[in-house]
């Protein structure tokens, strides 16, 4: 696990103690994350799982920023339970009061998007792209219907990449 990431993760959690005068438990760290998040917080588990990938590609605002919002969680919950809102205005008050930072809800990282494969079923009127689990759910005797012309729609052996 990268060291810079792990360094980050316990200075964020010096800062709160500091701020709030009390000591908090130290998450497990994770970063068997994938996809488009950068990162998430397990409130009831105090688990932290980051994007290898993600913060290969990103590493300075990666640490700055995903890694205090993730903490900034993890906070939250702790001091203020688990009915307030994910984004609310505790999780606000962590990211600008303790950490100085603006309470973005998002990462703008780049994405590389995967390619998908499209099934084509076609009815009288149309074509339709199914995605591979709505085609294996017709294999399994789901039926589709059209909404214009009440037809069936049938897969017409042809696949697309996107």
């Amino acid at each position: 696990m990268p060291e810079l990431l792990n360094t980050r993760v316990e200075a964020c959690y010096q800062q709160a103690e500091a701020f709030f005068k009390r000591s908090f438990p130290r998450p497990r760290v994770s970063l068997k994350l994938r996809g488009q998040k950068a990162g998430v917080a397990h409130l009831d588990e105090n688990l932290l799982r980051f994007n290898l990938q993600l913060y290969r590609e990103n590493s300075e605002d990666f640490l700055r920023q995903t890694v205090a919002h993730e903490v900034a969680h993890l906070i939250a919950h702790q001091l203020f339970g688990p009915r307030i809102k994910p984004h609310g205005e505790e999780w606000q008050l962590i990211m600008r009061g303790v950490y100085e930072l603006p309470p973005n809800r998002c990462h703008n990282y780049a994405i590389k998007r995967r390619s998908v494969t499209r099934y084509l079923y076609r009815c009288q009127c149309q074509d339709f792209p199914f995605s591979a689990q709505r085609h294996a759910l017709v294999g399994k005797g789901r039926r589709y219907y059209c909404r214009r012309c009440k037809a069936t729609l049938v897969f017409t052996g042809q696949q697309s990449r996107e």
